[in-house]
């Protein structure tokens, strides 16, 4: 507010800015990170998500969120000229990312087979998730934590913490965190070293994804060691 005030004042349209008095008085809570699920956690979502009453669609986009690790806005908003299914890969252009530079993300067998199915769904137009209210527009922002609502994560669990849960496993399985960041369309925090640095690691991340899907379908079948622990030992 009180930047506006100042913009009023600087261009005349006020004398003064009456929120300078308040400067420090307000204090921002500090942030508070939802937990990451844990592997019986997963387990019992994707249960959940199998019981699921919703559209078919909602049940797809947040399986896809947890197989990708994109951004819940990367995934509402993609289009299907972004995807080639054949090559298992999914192009997001730099005007949709947060970083503004292309995002390359390898797809799993796992997931190339829900795009599939939802082709069939959806594939008539170019967006993937179409607002069911208003067709020409995406899914909005709020239907996929509204889902998650339904399950019971009110206030423990939201669309974007699939990027945590992922990134926590694979950080405590062992696997490369410059592959990991790179899936995350993370920019590093050193920019000496992002400089330098301008590998995508396509291959590793390829190798990585379709292991994290395994590892998913594992954990769903109660497999004693999933796939993602056996290939990486």
């Amino acid at each position: 507010l009180s930047a506006i005030f100042r913009y009023a004042v600087a261009t005349l349209r006020a004398d003064s800015d009456p929120a300078a008095a308040l400067k420090g008085a307000l204090h921002r809570p500090p942030v508070q990170h939802r937990r990451p699920l844990d592997p019986k956690a997963i387990v019992k979502l994707l249960k959940q998500l199998d019981d699921f009453g919703g559209y078919r669609s909602t049940q797809i986009a947040l399986r896809l969120l947890l197989l990708t690790f994109v951004r819940p806005v990367e995934l509402r908003a993609g289009e299907w000229p972004e995807f080639d299914l054949d090559a298992g890969e999914w192009r997001i252009p730099p005007e949709r990312m947060k970083m503004r530079r292309e995002h390359i993300v390898p797809l799993s067998h796992q997931a190339v087979a829900l795009l599939r199915e939802l082709h069939e769904l959806t594939g008539g137009g170019r967006l993937l998730f179409p607002n069911h209210r208003r067709p020409k527009t995406h899914m909005s922002a709020t239907t996929l934590n509204r889902a998650l609502e339904r399950l019971g994560y009110s206030g423990r669990f939201s669309a974007h913490g699939f990027r945590a849960t992922a990134s926590t496993i694979l950080n405590e399985i062992g696997y490369n965190p410059d592959w990991i960041e790179r899936q995350l369309a993370h920019a590093p925090r050193n920019k000496v070293r992002a400089s330098y640095n301008q590998a995508v690691y396509l291959p590793e991340r390829r190798k990585m994804m379709q292991q994290w899907a395994d590892h998913l379908d594992a954990l769903a079948t109660g497999a004693e060691v999933s796939a993602l622990h056996r290939k990486r030992a």
